[in-house]
């Protein structure tokens, strides 16, 4: 495992870390047994920084992770997000009596004193037009419930008005083979400013592992069956707003590209790590064979010039129309 330094905290992380969505709820049933042995993998394969959210099975993830915790004598960095709590996205939700809750309940859950990274959820578009609730987060980090804050966005304009204010640490990105407008213009803004930037849905929902077929059928808690139009959510996080069948097709070129002995998720998780302004990709993981697999990613050498171009293509021809006008 290879390490990369998070922003302006000082913070060396896993360029491969882990993603705490699935096993939270949302992705079909994961029991305690199979999540927290999942959780375990990831430590022994050097992951040392885990995302999650108050939301992810109402807290059930951040509890799961502060039962890893207490066994370990290693410190690892564990990143929350807080706003989904809303039952509608308004700017107004975002008071300071609501932030304070949402974190101290996030606090209770991962039976901490601070949290070490508290990341706004995908609020709506206005509220980065709203300096006042940043000053909320301001406050927060001066009264140590927080060392330090960023945000998870679903839009490179929301990306690029959040690194404006100061003290913004992180921003996390939808960004894989299926979603490369991020790396246009807001990596080089994100690189000058020294804000890290975590890459989430690095697997377009697991289309990029190569595994489903037109026939794949998804229980009825996961969101890749309940979310396929955004009924639930922004579209963009299920399968990365691609359609279906044309995400198939798109993989079945990329599998193409495969050098020997390169699993599909190796090698998208690998082409992440291609942009330096990147400083980890977080996959989740519902089983301890799949976090291995995709943390083997971070040793591998790097992609050829010629084999990135022809995922650029592929992305041009039959994805870009799709996604990259919207996001």
């Amino acid at each position: 495992m290879q390490y990369r330094t998070l922003g302006r905290t000082g913070w060396k992380v896993s360029e491969i870390s882990f993603g705490a969505w699935a096993i939270g709820g949302a992705w079909g049933h994961v029991s305690d047994e199979d999540a927290l042995a999942t959780l375990y993998k990831a430590i022994d394969s050097g992951v040392n920084f885990i995302d999650t959210a108050d939301v992810y099975g109402d807290g059930r993830s951040e509890r799961l992770i502060a039962q890893l915790k207490k066994s370990l004598k290693e410190e690892i960095v564990v990143a929350t997000k807080a706003g989904r709590r809303l039952p509608r996205q308004l700017v107004a939700g975002y008071s300071r009596e609501n932030l304070t809750a949402w974190v101290e309940d996030s606090l209770a859950n991962l039976q901490s004193d601070s949290l070490d990274l508290l990341q706004l959820h995908c609020p709506p578009t206005d509220l980065y037009y709203r300096p006042e609730v940043f000053g909320i987060l301001d406050d927060m980090v001066t009264a140590g419930k927080i060392r330090y804050y960023g945000v998870s966005v679903e839009r490179v304009e929301e990306a690029l008005k959040a690194i404006e204010y100061p003290n913004v640490q992180t921003v996390q990105i939808i960004f894989n083979c299926f979603r490369q407008r991020p790396a246009e213009l807001f990596f080089s803004q994100a690189k000058q400013k020294q804000v890290g930037i975590l890459a989430r849905v690095p697997l377009a929902s697991g289309l990029l592992t190569g595994k489903f077929r037109p026939d794949s059928k998804f229980v009825a808690d996961d969101h890749r069956n309940f979310n396929r139009h955004g009924e639930a959510f922004d579209v963009g996080e299920t399968f990365s707003g691609v359609d279906f069948a044309t995400g198939l097709e798109s993989v079945e070129e990329v599998r193409r590209l495969l050098p020997a002995g390169v699993s599909m998720s190796q090698f998208a998780l690998r082409w992440i790590l291609m942009f330096d302004a990147v400083t980890c990709a977080i996959p989740g993981g519902r089983r301890p064979e799949q976090v291995a697999d995709n943390c083997h990613a971070s040793d591998l050498p790097a992609i050829a010039t010629e084999t990135m171009a022809q995922v650029r293509r592929i992305y041009d021809q039959k994805i870009s129309a799709q996604v990259h006008p919207r996001w």
